[in-house]
């Protein structure tokens, strides 16, 4: 009698039957023409024309209910012998699963953090994949270890600048760690939290560290009650993950007012300082997070006066730059970023302005031995003394994601990617006026960087926050529904307003325009119209 858990042992579809003889085949070759054929046909397309191939088999997001699409996965068993041909898998996700998954290379698509890549980026991506190098040790990657402390080198030097001098000191030495390569920002911030941890609560006499003793040993060694992080509200929720994986409690992971701008408000920092010292001297400050590109409204925070507060006070200032970072590359903009350089860490994500394939996070540290705080060995791999990557590094395997960077950057040079990141700053200044010229729309948030909140807010509705929240979320799922077009909404806490609702665009694809942008606010303004006022 079959398990719950048991394979399906009914009999195999005519020709498909799992034994030594045919795993070796389909192992290292498709299986027959058949399979080989489909497969050239759609890598063909999605090598040498990604952008027309998602552009025909994917929408916005197609008109099937999420229920309907649960219904038709429900198979919880593993065929013993094999159930579809390779050309039959191929066909059921371009015909199946694609038209139904979101295009978000579409310049409709202005809603998330997510956009068209290059189309090259599949290409390395499968080379990347077919390689299959390890970076976690020397054994599995070699050169690949080699080249990425060079990727690596690079990205630090944009964002600290130190002279050729430092890089060439550090950059193939083994003691040193300028950065590591993790698989999202979430990571990469509970890196830089977690040497800021291991650092604040550091071996002593007789006291091992936090990191072998646990956290209710270093408190108690280093007579603290607790530590904090001070982050804006606008800060991303990978903070307080961070805090609860590390045992510092996500409660304590503290939100600083922002200011008229929605950036952190200094006066506010100082204010918390200030308390904590007087009311709380049992509590130290962990580490102080400036946010270069916050998640909902794309501002950055005042990070030269932070960087200036936490030197005088000798606390840990980290940057989560995970969107912002590459703006760094832009001769134009680069200065909205100013005060990153006297960052201890910062988080950049390759996935987002670096236009690479899902998932690349990046951690860097000024000190290049700051992450000797987070070091592991293991008899078998990063053995004392070796040059493997993971000695220093919260991940384990991983892809080999720096061959993918590395290359972008040879292909795109700096200026290539300068003129993405000034178009999205220039194309959401040209959408905010846009928005200002209609009477129908309110601008919430100006772009700092390239995102920016807006509102519909109908004549009657400016004091009637209850109502234009009803109908922006309407609108929203409406315009979502249609699968024309999606931008996303959040909920923003405003002075004048409380609990706002708002609408929110991201704008990195190189494709959209400002007729594009049109078209969307023309759209949303024809469903509120027909949909909500009850007229055409």
């Amino acid at each position: 009698m079959k398990t719950d858990g048991a394979p399906s042992t009914s009999p195999p579809p005519p020709g498909l039957v799992a034994n030594w003889e045919t795993l070796q085949r389909i192992f290292i070759r498709p299986e027959n023409e058949a399979a080989r054929a489909v497969l050239l046909k759609y890598m063909e397309q999605i090598l040498f024309g990604l952008h027309d191939f998602l552009k025909q088999h994917l929408g916005i997001t197609q008109e099937a209910s999420l229920k309907d699409l649960a219904d038709r996965f429900t198979d919880s068993r593993i065929g013993e012998h094999p159930v579809r041909k390779l050309a039959d898998v191929i066909n059921g996700l371009i015909e199946e699963v694609a038209p139904h998954a979101v295009n978000v290379a579409s310049p409709y698509f202005v809603g998330h953090m997510t956009s068209a890549i290059p189309f090259y980026m599949v290409h390395l991506a499968t080379i990347v994949a077919a390689l299959n190098q390890n970076p976690v040790k020397l054994e599995t990657s070699k050169v690949v270890s080699v080249l990425e402390r060079q990727v690596l080198a690079k990205i630090h030097r944009v964002v600290y600048g130190f002279d050729g001098g430092f890089y060439h000191r550090h950059i193939q030495k083994p003691e040193s760690t300028l950065g590591g390569f993790v698989e999202d920002g979430t990571l990469a911030n509970m890196t830089a939290l977690w040497v800021a941890r291991n650092t604040l609560l550091g071996a002593k006499p007789g006291f091992d560290g936090v990191e072998k003793e646990g956290m209710a040993a270093a408190l108690a060694a280093h007579g603290i009650l607790r530590c904090v992080v001070l982050v804006s509200r606008l800060g991303h929720y990978s903070l307080r993950k961070s805090a609860g994986v590390l045992g510092i409690g996500n409660r304590n992971v503290i939100p600083v007012p922002v200011d008229a701008g929605q950036r952190l408000d200094i006066n506010a920092l100082e204010e918390t300082l200030r308390t904590l010292k007087r009311d709380e001297p049992g509590t130290r400050i962990l580490a102080v997070v400036g946010v270069a590109g916050t998640t909902e409204t794309g501002t950055v925070d005042p990070l030269e006066a932070m960087a200036g507060i936490c030197e005088r006070e000798k606390i840990h200032f980290h940057v989560d730059a995970a969107w912002g970072g590459p703006t760094l590359l832009s001769g134009t903009y680069r200065h909205l970023l100013k005060g990153i350089e006297r960052a201890d860490s910062a988080t950049i994500d390759g996935h987002k302005q670096f236009y690479m394939p899902m998932s690349c996070g990046m951690v860097y540290f000024k000190n290049p031995t700051h992450m000797d705080a987070a070091a592991y060995h293991a008899r078998y791999i990063n053995r004392p003394g070796s040059v493997d990557l993971g000695i220093r590094s919260l991940v384990g395997s991983r892809a080999a994601a720096s061959l993918v960077l590395g290359s972008a950057l040879d292909i795109m040079g700096s200026r290539g990617y300068a003129l993405l990141i000034d178009h999205g700053i220039e194309l959401a200044r040209s959408f905010a006026g846009e928005i200002m010229k209609r009477p129908l729309f309110q601008l919430v948030t100006p772009p700092c960087l390239n995102i920016l909140t807006y509102r519909l807010l109908p004549e009657g509705t400016e004091a009637d926050t209850e109502t234009a929240n009803r109908i922006n979320k309407t609108v929203q799922r409406l315009q979502r529904e249609a699968g024309r077009s999606f931008v996303s909404r959040t909920t923003l806490s405003l002075p004048e307003t409380g609990e706002t609702v708002v609408l929110r665009v991201v704008l990195m694809n190189p494709f959209t325009t400002i007729g594009i942008l049109r078209e969307i606010l023309d759209e949303q303004e024809t469903l509120y119209r027909r949909e909500i006022a009850g007229r055409p």
